[in-house]
């Protein structure tokens, strides 16, 4: 039996040839292996054995890891060990393998990551064993001044021995690996479970890892490969190319001449990418480069000795430009919505590597058909998406709008990749434009607006951008924007009308959202309203010769659902003469209010027969008059609603009017009518409420120039004014005292303004008149200050105490009470009210009496605390007596002639020495005037019985 099947003597003995020749050359390897070992392979162990394993097997390789003995053994099925594959681990210099597509090297350079965990490797296979041991390197004679000048370091895997151990029963290769004491076994192992799933992915060679009892599987179906762990399973979805390189410059000979590409993302069962965030480049094991693409990529690229960095040559750009020529597939190769998630999306590259293959991966997808467009896949560089995620939307602009990429690309989760593909985005002010000009059927539009609508709700700068959107009209046009145009569902009643400016959107295009833009929705009420130019203008359009009948009908069609309009007055209707004239210009025919207007009215009758197919109540609304019509403006500005004798009326307050209620035509009633038409004002609400409004023109007007049996209503007074009696005649009509109070006939005494008091005035003066002493006092109480003098001429006659109407040439306004005694009642004008007398005196332009009357003298002043009667008189009566005293008179004369009692024009009292004059003066001096006749009484005889008799 051979002992020493792979020549490993030979080989000791060339290695210790060399380092005898040229001591340089052990410090060389020592070095070399250090660096390896510390440097290039210190984190590579799993890696390496893998890649060992994954090359050995081909495919369907199997590789077992455990700790057996404090001792790493990795076992693996595939070609087992070999003369070459031995002389390739004691060379530290190249791999046993040349130019066999998809190795990365069978016991190569990559060995040397062993030394992280061991000084004495053995490799284990069904051809022999071989190992390395530093402990043995020490202690060949030959080079101990080399061991000792290195103080025992010597390189560990340039002397081989053969051992006698055997391969593990189902494995063709076991690499056994006693580690060192400062290993963590437990992390150890750990961290080659976390690689597994990953080597196997980056390894097709190899269909499962084994790590310490836990199994990974690989199954590989050409564009999937299903990775199944101890955790679950992870689906990769994968695109694989190969070839040749036509540029080997800068390449060693034992690299390969060809290359293999192969991109893979993790998917769900349903093909859902799972895109990458972090990762490194795959060579195809993992290495530094680090890559922050969605899709990992592993590929037969040309790299350093450290297997850690790409080398820098043409094959290196030739195999990266193959990649990104075979990426458009992968992307293709997922759902059409999901595909976005696999474009590389803008951000600071992690390596060189990273930064070239982005730049050539998003050139290389900008050029390919793979995003999803409405009708076929679509090349990025020349695709356009919209602004908003609607199919609908997509599907009816793709006949209008050229390469238009699916709806679904416009939601937020494609916007990064959109960016970096640099894909336009067809905007609502574009997709407005798009569409300006086209020609399509009004259904056609609705589904356009319908598509909007949703985006549109909530999104007012949406809603502001689509203010040009077009919209098509019942009459064939398309006008640029809905502000403006009204919806309607039926406007087929509409369509014969000549109404020019009526815009009305056809009925099969109209949809909610163009109300939302600033349509107005047409109900009955919103076309009424859209008419009210023309309406306005249809008595000059009937002038002018136009036809107006359709309007006049489509019109009092809309007021028999949406009521009136205070501008309907004017739609133009015919009169029983064939003319055409303003509604609020005719009567309805065989109304009541035709029977009280004068037979000389210029208000026309409607047409019978045209009053016969719409109801009084629509007719009414238009403004046809079916009874007294009322005018109703709450913020007047001025006298110009048409009233009669209005400008009057509006300067009459002191103030102007602050609305305006009124009742027109009331000038066109016949004089002997007034009674009827009075009666038709009550029974209607409206004309009732405008002649009980306060200060209102309605009352201002019938009071004035109505005519009650020849006279106006205020010439008159009711049944019940009882103060007015002698004065005013009662109403000979019967109308009831509210509606006669409403239309101005006087109800009690009142004076408004100067003519009231003129009126008033003239009546006192009418000797004919038989005017009671009350009533007289209280008319000149009421006259006394009611109004500006200067408005009034003073009477020629006047009312006087006597009852008499006498020239007013030579009578006084009683001004004090004493003066009574010396003044014939026949001069005397009194009112009832002690404060009256001055501006009674001027109104009447007359004199006080006081200014004519005399004085007196004599007498002797009396205290009233000494007056015994007239203490009981103010005791009982509860007032305290005056201060200053009374002058008592024997006899008291004033004006040549004897009075009870007197006011001297120094405001003392005088009186005389009996129960009539203290009474009077008593009741002066104290203040209590209306109680003389009581203290005259009591002075009489003092007795409580008295008073309370």
């Amino acid at each position: 039996m051979n002992t020493d099947p792979f020549g490993t003597q030979r080989l000791r003995e060339a290695v210790l040839a060399a380092w005898s020749a040229s001591p340089t050359r052990f410090r060389e390897d020592a070095n070399a292996e250090e660096d390896l070992r510390l440097g290039a392979y210190r984190d590579r162990l799993l890696v390496e054995l893998a890649q060992n394993a994954a090359d050995a097997a081909g495919f369907g390789g199997r590789l077992r890891l455990s700790i057996v003995d404090n001792e790493l053994r990795a076992a693996n099925t595939g070609a087992p060990l070999d003369a070459e594959g031995v002389a390739a681990l004691a060379s530290l210099r190249a791999s046993a393998k040349r130019d066999i597509l998809g190795t990365v090297g069978q016991f190569g350079v990559g060995f040397s990551a062993v030394l992280s965990v061991t000084d004495e490797p053995e490799v284990v296979s069904t051809t022999g064993s071989v190992r390395f041991s530093a402990r043995r390197t020490r202690e060949i004679p030959e080079i101990q001044d080399h061991v000792a000048a290195r103080s025992g370091q010597v390189p560990v895997l340039r002397m081989v021995w053969p051992t006698d151990s055997v391969v593990p029963e189902g494995f063709d290769t076991e690499v056994r690996l006693p580690l060192r004491p400062d290993v963590d076994q437990a992390a150890l192992l750990e961290n080659f479970r976390e690689q597994a799933p990953d080597l196997l992915l980056a390894l097709p060679g190899l269909a499962s890892i084994e790590v310490d009892g836990s199994v990974w599987t690989s199954t590989d179906s050409g564009d999937t490969v299903v990775l199944t762990g101890p955790e679950g399973t992870t689906r990769w979805m994968l695109r694989r190319a190969t070839g040749k390189l036509s540029d080997t410059a800068g390449l060693g000979m034992e690299t390969s001449t060809e290359w293999m590409v192969c991109w893979a993302v993790p998917v769900t069962e349903s093909g859902v990418p799972q895109p990458l965030t972090e990762d490194v480049l795959h060579a195809p094991t993992p290495t530094d480069e680090r890559l922050s693409l969605p899709a990992r990529l592993l590929a037969s690229l040309p790299i350093e000795a450290s297997r850690r960095h790409v080398m820098s040559s043409p094959a290196v750009q030739e195999v990266l430009a193959e990649a990104a020529k075979l990426y458009p597939s992968l992307v293709f190769g997922v759902p059409a919505m999901h595909r976005t998630a696999l474009v590389p999306v803008p951000g600071f590259p992690r390596s060189d590597v990273d930064a070239q293959l982005r730049d050539l991966l998003i050139a290389e997808l900008r050029t390919q058909a793979w995003l999803p467009g409405v009708t076929e896949s679509l090349k990025p560089a020349s695709a356009r998406v919209l602004e908003i995620p609607s199919d609908a939307l997509a599907d009816l602009l793709s006949d209008v709008v050229p390469n238009l990429a699916a709806a679904q690309l416009a939601a937020p989760e494609h916007a990064h990749a959109l960016a970096a593909l640099e894909i336009s985005r067809l905007r609502i002010p574009e997709i407005v434009a798009a569409l300006t000009g086209i020609d399509q059927e009004p259904s056609w539009w609705r589904q356009v607006y319908a598509a909007i609508a949703p985006f549109a709700e909530n999104d007012s700068a949406i809603r502001d951008n689509l203010s040009g959107l077009p919209v098509p009209l019942v009459d064939g046009r398309t006008l640029p924007g809905p502000r403006g145009t009204l919806l309607a569902d039926e406007p087929e009643f509409l369509s014969d009308l000549d109404v020019p400016g009526l815009r009305l959107v056809h009925p099969e295009a109209a949809h909610p959202l163009l109300e939302r833009l600033g349509a107005r929705h047409a109900g009955a009420a919103e076309l009424l309203d859209a008419l009210q130019e023309a309406v306005e203008r249809s008595v000059a359009d009937a002038s002018a010769g136009l036809i107006v009948s359709g309007l006049a009908h489509a019109v009092l069609g809309l007021v028999g659902q949406a009521g009136g309009r205070p501008w309907l007055k004017s739609l133009a209707l015919p009169d029983s003469d064939g003319d055409w004239r303003a509604a609020d210009e005719l009567a309805l025919p065989g109304s009541r209010f035709l029977e009280v207007l004068d037979p000389d009215s210029p208000l026309g009758l409607l047409d019978p027969e045209f009053a016969e197919r719409w109801s009084a109540d629509v007719l009414s609304a238009v403004g046809v008059l079916t009874g007294f019509a009322v005018i109703v403006d709450e913020e007047p500005i001025g006298p110009e609603h048409d009233l009669a004798d209005e400008d009057e009326w509006w300067s009459f307050g002191t103030e102007e009017p602050k609305r305006v209620v009124a009742v027109r035509d009331l000038d066109l009633v016949a004089d002997d009518k007034w009674p009827d038409a009075l009666r038709l004002l009550a029974l209607e609400p409206a004309t009732w409420q405008a002649l009980r409004e306060p200060g209102g023109y309605t009352a201002w007007w019938i009071s004035r120039y109505a005519l009650l049996d020849g006279r106006a209503p205020r010439f008159w007074r009711t049944a019940s004014a009882h103060d007015l009696v002698g004065l005013y005649d009662p109403l000979p009509v019967e109308l009831g005292d509210e509606l006669a109070a409403a239309a101005g006939v006087r109800t009690h005494l009142e004076i408004k303004d100067a003519s009231d008091a003129e009126d008033l005035l003239e009546r006192l003066g009418d000797p004919a008149r038989s005017v009671s002493h009350g009533v007289s006092l209280r008319a000149h109480a009421a006259l006394a200050g009611s109004v500006d003098v200067s408005l009034l001429d003073a009477p020629e006659r006047v009312r006087v105490l006597s009852g008499e109407a006498v020239d007013a040439e030579d009578c006084v306004v009683l001004d004090a009470p004493w003066l009574l005694a010396v003044l014939p009642p026949n001069r005397v004008v009194a009112a009832l009210d002690d404060d009256a007398a001055e501006p009674l005196a001027e109104l009447l332009d007359l004199p006080l009496a006081s200014e004519s009357a005399g004085d007196v003298t004599g007498g002797e002043l009396v205290p009233w605390a000494e007056l015994g009667a007239v203490v009981v008189a103010a005791e009982l009566l509860g007032f305290e007596l005056p201060l200053e005293g009374v002058i008592v008179h024997d006899q008291l004369t004033a004006n040549g002639q004897r009075v009870h009692w007197w006011v001297d024009r120094q405001n003392r009292v005088h009186c005389e020495d009996t129960p009539d004059g203290l009474a009077r003066a008593l009741a002066w001096a104290s203040d209590h005037w209306i109680d003389r006749h009581v203290i005259h009484a009591i002075l009489e005889d003092p007795d409580p019985r008295t008073v309370l008799a």
